[in-house]
């Protein structure tokens, strides 16, 4: 069990001054965390928190992280985080050569996986991590059609990758997380959970570009996606993204397949598919130049999840930062093991994040339902077959609002967080990396290329440390000592 202890133990009622507290904040410490209201049920303890029924109204109170909700409602929004994740978690595979039917299959395993290690106390899915997918390329000089002929070597590669990862978060649940933050904090990590989002845009942008009939169809998925979000209530508006992308599924094929505008969904691949099949099943093999380029992702993955996990903790106000030793460690024995049978490496999944943001539902026990919905589709080509007859417009459409939830939320950590811009500081380091990651700036080290979001996780760490931890850190440790 990770450590209880970190820099937000003082309680609400403190009698530490506003200048204390900015002086924290200063130094990394997440200040806002001081006002969360202590819940007796998710921290009592034990390994799992004390589970409750829901019990509020579902058009104003938020679903807490150990709540449960009635087995109709989570399975409903269940299937929703299942959507919300597809698009990414199958594109991921198809740009490396992986099996998708697999990596479905894997994303669902691991994030059950990740739900017992984490104790139910992190709700986040774990899907296809898109910053494996450059190295891997790299290595395995792979074409961008068909299935990977190196697939093996990468497998490896990302095996040691999650190892790595894993023992990050040993060394967390050992020591705390006080270092991480002060390497990344909240003015760090709102501009990563930022970038995440703003990264994707142009690539989401330009799927859906390719011709006005699918931009039009893009646009009207957004509008009917915003449509549920804004003007419905109760369960409905907790169930936007799926709602939305039925409707728009039907406008589509109502628009295609009867009027004859755009291109048609062709069934055929449903027809030919069987109800049940396990997909094929690949054993890594461990090659030092591949570990080489592969295995230093591990630390993209740390900050990628801390900008994920400060996110839930702003939208939940409840302390997850003591779990977050387990999150990484299970995080990277379920990367570990998808590589293992042939998948992806995988990650928390910004998207399901942007989908808690905007229904409030926050329980993870919709994650294991999502989880389970992930493993039939894995199993059944025929159902796999069925997902993948939607069109590239309509999941454009819902990327487009997931990725703003996104970077609304970087924003949003700020905003909790009480970021002081008028310091040149944290106003720098904020601007430098959102242009970095927005722009795709990519450094290379060595043979190895960290991408946008990686090249501007760097330079907010770096511009952090330059900035924030000398004479301010020491003024935050003075006002403690008061």
């Amino acid at each position: 069990m990770p450590s209880q202890k970190d820099h937000s133990s003082p309680s609400e009622n403190s009698a530490h001054s506003q200048s204390a507290q900015n002086a924290l904040e200063a130094a990394g410490v997440d200040s806002a965390a001081l006002h969360y209201s202590p819940n007796p049920d998710f921290d009592n303890g034990r390994w799992f928190p004390t589970w409750r029924p829901y019990k509020g109204d579902l058009d104003r109170d938020p679903v807490g992280i150990n709540d449960y909700l009635p087995p109709s409602k989570s399975i409903l929004l269940g299937v929703q985080h299942t959507f919300a994740m597809f698009g990414a978690t199958v594109l991921a595979p198809l740009l490396m050569g992986f099996d998708p039917n697999l990596a479905i299959l894997m994303s669902g395993i691991c994030t059950v996986m990740f739900f017992m290690i984490t104790g139910g106390r992190m709700p986040s899915y774990l899907g296809s991590s898109f910053a494996f997918i450059g190295p891997v390329i790299a290595v395995t000089a792979y074409a961008g059609a068909g299935f990977n002929d190196n697939l093996n070597v990468a497998l490896g590669g990302i095996m040691a990758c999650g190892i790595i990862y894993a023992l990050i978060g040993l060394l967390v649940m050992k020591t705390g997380t006080g270092w991480i933050e002060r390497l990344m904090p909240p003015v760090v990590t709102g501009a990563i959970v930022m970038i995440i989002g703003l990264n994707l845009a142009p690539v989401t942008i330009q799927g859906v570009s390719a011709n006005q009939f699918d931009a039009w169809m893009a646009t009207l998925t957004v509008l009917l996606i915003s449509g549920v979000a804004v003007f419905t209530r109760g369960m409905l508006r907790r169930l936007l993204l799926l709602v939305g992308l039925v409707l728009s599924y039907i406008a589509y094929f109502v628009m295609t397949n009867i009027m004859g505008f755009g291109t048609a969904i062709d069934f055929s691949s449903v027809a030919a598919a069987s109800w049940f099949g396990l997909p094929s099943i690949h054993t890594p093999r461990f090659e030092m130049s591949a570990i080489v380029l592969i295995a230093p992702v591990a630390f993209i993955l740390v900050a990628e999840n801390l900008g994920h996990f400060k996110a839930v903790e702003g939208m939940t106000k409840a302390r997850v930062t003591p779990y977050m030793g387990r999150a990484f460690f299970a995080d990277g024995l379920a990367t570990t093991f998808s590589a293992g049978f042939g998948g992806t490496g995988v990650t928390t999944y910004a998207e399901n994040i942007g989908v808690m943001a905007v229904t409030k539902v926050y329980s993870t026990t919709i994650f294991v339902v999502a989880g389970l919905v992930a493993i039939l589709l894995g199993l059944s080509p025929k159902f796999g077959a069925i997902i993948q007859t939607i069109p590239a417009a309509l999941l454009g459409g819902a990327s487009i609002v997931v990725f703003g939830l996104i970077a609304v939320a970087g924003v949003k950590i700020w905003i909790d967080n009480h970021i002081d811009f008028s310091k040149n500081s944290n106003l720098i380091i904020a601007a430098v990396t959102v242009i970095m990651g927005t722009g795709n700036f990519s450094l290379h080290l060595g043979g190895f290329d960290l991408g946008g979001i990686g090249t501007a996780t760097l330079a907010a760490i770096l511009l952090n440390a330059l900035f924030n931890q000398g004479s301010e850190a020491k003024a935050a440790r003075q006002s403690l000592a008061k």
